[in-house]
Formats: structure tokens, sequence, C-alpha cells
């Protein structure tokens, strides 16, 4: 009988070790808790979709797909355990991370590992530059970002007297510095600071930022220190615009500052939704998760980029991986994916956001 038993518990054992050599792991990081937890759902919910939908047709390699999730809290430090946790648990891919200053750390455990990573929205440049074969991103660059953000306040407002402020983040200060390269002796600075990320109250700076009277104020950083910022300068009788990146693109931007929101520029990709495969995308997103972000569409080809490049790799192993994911062709919901030799879009898809009646809307 003992032997029995014997037999049956290593028959159990052989059972559970195949079972889990019969899914496929990809890791998904972002920020899913703290003030920004509103971003990285859009990256998390826009995964499960993806991976829903892949299941619902096999799987893949036909092996059944589990998303393993990472918590980063818009923190580098817990990124990188995130990272380590994703070695550990051996995803095949990694999408995200959502910050900059999340994804850049993270990378160099993915890169010695030979973890596929693809970003949804990190814009630093330093991400594609230390040519890293492994790290891609769906989404374009804070130097091209910040240039049709620049652009905007000196060709189309003709400003002549600008603030330029951040939040002292990887993100915030490089889309900050690239503003600056771009506006150079075009208009003149009139301050140039960075603010402590996750304050309540910016009154002080609201105060400062009034008292110079800029034509417009560009700001790298995120949605809810730009509220407070633009409710507080607009309460003091400030006239001149916000114009920031994609960290401020979310409507909780127009809940915090109200009426004072309207008119507020961000700079990034397309507004998908606006097209064909977009509005099926966001049609079948709603059902499930309620309204979609702008993330949520670059979340989403980020997720069919990568196991489109395994299926096109025929394997895991993550060098065939990586190739491949640099040859795709890939027709997304922003657009075609194709990466150059560093891992940027070739053409990244790139519009101006304004703020009316409460919520972001593409520029045409």
């Amino acid at each position: 009988m003992k032997k029995v038993i014997l037999l049956l518990m290593i028959l159990a054992t052989l059972t559970a070790c195949q079972k889990k050599e019969e899914v496929i792991k990809i890791g998904v990081a972002s920020p899913f808790s703290g003030d920004q937890a509103p971003l990285g759902m859009q990256t998390l919910n826009a995964t499960k979709l993806a991976v829903e939908e892949w299941n619902a047709k096999g799987g893949l390699l036909g092996k059944k797909i589990v998303i393993v999730e990472g918590d980063d809290n818009a923190d580098p430090k817990q990124a990188t355990t995130v990272a380590r946790m994703f070695e550990t648990e051996k995803v095949v891919g990694v999408i995200g991370h959502h910050n900059s200053g999340c994804s850049i750390p993270a990378s160099e455990v993915y890169n010695k590992a030979g973890i596929p990573q693809i970003s949804q929205c990190s814009t630093n440049p330093v991400l594609t530059e230390r040519g890293y074969k492994n790290v891609s991103r769906v989404c374009g660059r804070d130097d091209q970002i910040a240039r049709i953000a620049a652009d905007y306040a000196l060709n189309t407002l003709k400003v002549k007297k600008i603030v330029v402020l951040h939040d002292k983040t990887t993100y915030g200060q490089g889309f900050a510095d690239e503003a600056i390269k771009i506006i150079g002796s075009k208009a003149k600075v009139l301050l140039f600071e960075g603010i402590n990320k996750g304050e309540k109250d910016y009154t002080a700076i609201a105060t400062k930022v009034h008292a110079v009277a800029p034509e417009a104020i560009i700001f790298g950083g995120f949605f809810p220190e730009a509220s407070l910022i633009i409710k507080q300068y607009k309460e003091l009788g400030g006239k001149a615009p916000l114009i920031g990146g994609d960290g401020i693109i979310n409507d909780e931007l127009s809940k915090v500052a109200g009426r004072a929101a309207e008119g507020t520029i961000a700079a990034f990709g397309l507004d998908a939704s606006r097209l064909p495969d977009g509005k099926v995308f966001a049609g079948v997103y709603e059902k499930k998760f309620g309204k979609p972000g702008i993330f949520s569409f670059y979340a989403y080809d980020a997720v069919n980029v990568l196991l489109n490049a395994i299926k096109n790799a025929g394997t895991v192993e993550s060098a065939k991986v990586i190739d491949a994911i640099r040859a795709i062709d890939h027709r997304g919901l922003t657009g075609v994916i194709k990466f150059d030799t560093k891992g940027d879009p070739a053409k990244p898809p790139l519009a101006l956001w304004k703020v009316s009646e409460g919520s972001f809307k593409q520029l045409d």
C-alpha cells in the first residue's frame, strides 16, 4: 500500500511539473498602486485582454499564456525588485515599465538575464541609447515628443516668454531638458525649476510662476502634480496654458483642476480610438474594464508585438525572440510597428492633445 501511495505521489508531482511547463509566462510591470495606478491599470487591463484573445485561439506554441504581474509603484528600486522577480519566474518577455525612471534600471536586469522588454510608454531617450538589443518601445521619445510640444508653444501660440517646470523624475526632467534645447534662443525661459513630486500643495511654485507672467508653462511630469499646479496657478489669476507630455494625459487632471484644466495641451501619440481597429478594441475594452486610456492601446500593441515575435520565432528562446522583435512588421492599433536598430519605432505616431469639456481630445 505504501508503494502505491508513493507512486501516486510521484505521478502527481510529475503531472504538476508538466502543467507548469505547459504555460508561457509574460511579465507586465507598471504602477498598480499609488497615485499613478490609473495609468498602470490601463496597461494591465490591455494585457489581460490581449492574452485572453490569444488563449481563446489556442494560446501560443500550443501552450496557455499566463500573466505575471509586477507592481513597481512608480519607484525605481521597486522596479528592479520586480525585474528580479520576473527573472526568477522565468518570464519569456516583459511589457513595461510605464515610467522611464523604472524602465531604465529594470532594463539592466533584463539585459543581463536576456529577457525581452517592450515598454508601452517610457519615453526617455536613454532607454534605447545603450545598445541593449533586448530593449524596445512602441512609443516615441522625449526628444521627439518635447519637440512637438515646444513647437506648438513657439509656432502656434507664438509665445516669447516661457516657464519650464519638471518633477525631478527621469521622465519629467528628461522631457523638460529636451524642451529647453528646442526652445533655445527662440523664446525667453523665465524660470526653469523642479518641484517635489507627491506634494498636495504647490501654491509656492504657482505664486512664483504667476509673478514672472509667462505666456506658456511647459511641464515635465505627471497628472497628479500637474492638476494641482494648474488649479492653484489659475486661482491666482494666471492665464498661461500648461503644455506637457504623455504623463499628464489622464481625465483625472480635469477632475482635480476643474475648469482650470481647459485648454491644457499634451504631446504624445495618436488617439487610436479614432482608427478602425482602435474603435473595435475600445468597445471590447469598455465592456470589461470601462473606458480605455491612451496607454491601453499602446500596451495592447506591445503585448501583441511580443507574442507575435514568439510565434514567428517558433520558440521562447530569448535570443531568437529578441531577433524576431527587431524584425517585426506588425499592424497594431496605433499603426504599423517596425523598430530601428536601437529598438525605437521607425515611424512613431505623434500628436497633440487638448483638454476640452473635461477630457483630453486629439487635435487635428
